[in-house]
């Protein structure tokens, strides 16, 4: 089993940090890149020309072999709310159709649908939280339900971002698939984590983060785009997404068709020389550990946490159906006031999400960490 991290990261022994879900404490290496390129825009004129087109590649291949892509299908985007965007104007969702989106998701696979229903002349349907936590069964009632219009997409996290419930995206894409539908996935609480291999999934996008999961900074975001979608038109006009309209040569607009692959997507001002390499580090470390080893690890901590819990007045979802690396716990009385704070107090950091109690530890967490928060909660919730 992969063993505890915590040396890699500046985490004093006396900090019990169990909030992955919401942000991660850069690895010490990160913070040495980032450094190391503030310096380095501090003095612009010695960066070559050819730099940036390196950081931007390695940053797509660390992005890619997370989820089993090409580079050449992975476009460098500023945020899941700039993918799903980005996804929302290549697909066509046909008038009187429904587009699938899960109760209380986070925001960004959501609020874009919401925005365009009026004027698309389509329905955006929520799934219900199901009352026995199963995500899967909710979305394929929902596919499946006779006589409803016909799903156009379905846009959802892959992990709930609240109460920890997996989706199998086999099942739901397979379901999808046979309706013509297509599949938007929100990774932000799985790539590096979970296994997903988009050859063998087949979504049409699939879009995450770094700054959780990843070990990585704020800003930094990639964009699966499958084949069948490479010839839309991009949520941004820049010089670099078409074949050759440089400033460096004579005729600036030479040739402005597009690129032919997810590169047209790229967003942007994408020439960020001080995360851009620290969000490759963070990447190539979790695809060194491997999302076996991850999972191995981080199932085992959440176990230890579940199995210290179980005489607690608090509801747990079942294994089979939450993720192995986030554990939500819910109050039959609703999450106990200032319980948060007073652990935060103590240097015990969890997060309030909807009512729930979020735990959610990484490789950096240890056995230690997690009963000392067992013995804490059990005094402060008591």
């Amino acid at each position: 089993m992969l063993s505890s991290q915590r040396s890699l990261f500046d985490i004093p022994r006396d900090v019990c940090f169990l909030n992955a879900a919401s942000w991660s404490p850069l690895p010490l290496a990160t913070q040495e890149a980032g450094r190391k390129a503030v310096a380095r825009k501090g003095r612009p004129w010695l960066i070559d020309q050819e730099f940036p087109f390196g950081q931007y590649e390695r940053a797509r291949r660390a992005a890619a072999r997370l989820i089993k892509a090409g580079p050449e299908d992975v476009a460098l985007v500023s945020s899941i709310a700039y993918g799903v965007a980005t996804a929302a104007k290549v697909l066509a969702v046909r008038a009187g159709s429904r587009v699938l989106v899960l109760q209380d998701d986070h925001a960004s696979p959501v609020l874009e649908w919401m925005s365009r229903a009026e004027a698309g002349a389509f329905s955006v349907e929520t799934v219900r939280r199901p009352g026995n936590g199963d995500w899967t069964e909710a979305l394929l009632t929902a596919i499946e339900r006779p006589g409803a219009a016909p799903v156009a997409v379905a846009s959802f996290s892959s992990v709930h971002w609240s109460d920890g419930g997996a989706v199998d995206l086999a099942r739901v894409a397979a379901a999808l698939r046979s309706r013509g539908a297509a599949l938007l996935v929100d990774a932000t609480q799985s790539a590096g984590v979970l296994p997903l291999d988009v050859g063998a999934l087949d979504p049409d996008f699939v879009v995450f983060p770094t700054y959780k999961w990843l070990l990585g900074p704020y800003g930094r975001a990639f964009l699966y785009v499958a084949k069948r979608h490479q010839a839309g038109i991009p949520l941004e006009q820049t010089s670099f997404g078409r074949r050759c309209v440089r400033a460096d040569q004579d005729i600036y607009f030479k040739d402005a068709d597009y690129v032919g692959d997810a590169r047209r997507f790229d967003m942007g001002e994408r020439d960020h020389f001080i995360s851009m390499e620290m969000a490759s580090i963070g990447m190539e470390m979790v695809a060194e550990w491997g999302s076996a080893a991850i999972v191995g690890r981080l199932a085992m901590l959440t176990g230890r946490l579940a199995d210290g819990l179980s005489a607690a007045d608090v509801t747990l979802l079942p294994t089979r159906l939450r993720a192995p690396h986030i554990l939500s716990l819910s109050f039959a009385k609703g999450l106990p006031k200032g319980l948060i704070e007073r652990l935060a107090a103590e240097s015990i950091y969890v997060a309030p999400r909807l009512g729930r109690m979020r735990i959610s530890p990484h490789v950096y967490n240890d056995e230690a960490d997690i009963d000392r928060f067992i013995q804490a909660f059990r005094r402060l919730a008591a």
